[in-house]
Formats: structure tokens, sequence, C-alpha cells
């Protein structure tokens, strides 16, 4: 049986169509690798502390990043371990305490649940303490010593990382 011209045409039409459509996988597979890449590349590059919008941290001209430790933050109404209520600041500074007991028993229990390499730099957790620059020296002092009872090693403020400006001298 013979064919019409509308049939061929058709025909035609169909085919090119059908072409177009298969996917070319070589540079599909090039977007993923270099997407993969990029992403490795850059996941390690992650700001370790959590960020708020009620703390507005100090500037500073830091040198290193703040390195991977427990989080003290200290809001205007409580102080807070990973993320958790501790004490109220008010509590706090109320206290007429030097340390804060409360923060010390969930400071060391935290310690006491973290495994960590056993190298002479490392024996001693650390923490990062992040404040608003509004937050009362003899709070901050209390906090320190705190942690300082509860055997961490180093404690750190967080800051706002400040780069010189290059026209200063």
């Amino acid at each position: 049986m013979k064919m019409s011209r509308r049939a061929k045409r058709m025909e035609r039409t169909y085919k090119r169509h059908k072409a177009s459509t298969q996917l070319n996988l070589v540079s599909l597979m090039d977007i993923f690798t270099i997407l993969v890449f990029f992403l490795l590349v850059n996941s390690s590059n992650v700001e370790v502390l959590p960020s708020t919008k009620s703390i507005k941290l100090p500037e500073s001209y830091a040198e290193k990043p703040p390195a991977e430790a427990v989080t003290v933050m200290v809001t205007d109404k409580m102080i807070l371990v990973q993320g958790r209520k501790v004490i109220s600041v008010q509590e706090a500074i109320e206290n007429e305490l030097t340390d804060i007991p409360a923060l010390q028993e969930v400071l060391e229990r935290i310690a006491a649940n973290t495994i960590r390499p056993t190298t002479e730099e490392t024996l001693r957790p650390e923490v990062n303490i992040l404040a608003d620059k509004r937050t009362p020296y003899r709070l901050l002092k209390k906090i320190m010593l705190t942690s300082s009872k509860a055997k961490y090693g180093q404690v750190s403020l967080a800051v706002i990382q400040k780069y010189p400006d290059s026209t200063e001298k």
C-alpha cells in the first residue's frame, strides 16, 4: 500500500521530534561532576557557630576561625548550652557566688559524654561563648570561671571577624 503525501510528511516530522528528545548524557554527567566537586570544596568552609538575630557579636581582628566546641550562648534573658536553656541571665547576675553551679553541672555532663582524642593538646575540651556586646562583663567573668571549673581548657569568646582596611596605616 502506497503512503499518501500527508502520511509521509507526518512520519518525517515525528522522526525529527523523536531524535531531538534524546538527552546528551555526557554533558549532563560533566555538569553533575562539576557540581559535586564544587560542593565538596565548599563544604569544609562552613560556619561552626550558630547564628542568632538576638545576639550582636562584638567585632575583632580574629586571626583564626573558631574550632568546633561546646557553645554557651548568652541572650538578653537566658544562658543556653548547645541550644538548651540552663539559667536566666537575671538569676546568674543576682547569684552572689563567683560561678554558676547550674552551668557548671551541664558543662561537666557534656564533657563526660563527649569522646575526644587523647592527645595532650586536646585533653581538656573547648568552649565557645557567644554573648551580645552589651552583656555585662561580670556575667562573662562568671561564665568563663565556671567553664574553667568544669575542666574546659580553652575558653573562647565569639566575635565577628573584622578585616583591616587597606587605606588605614
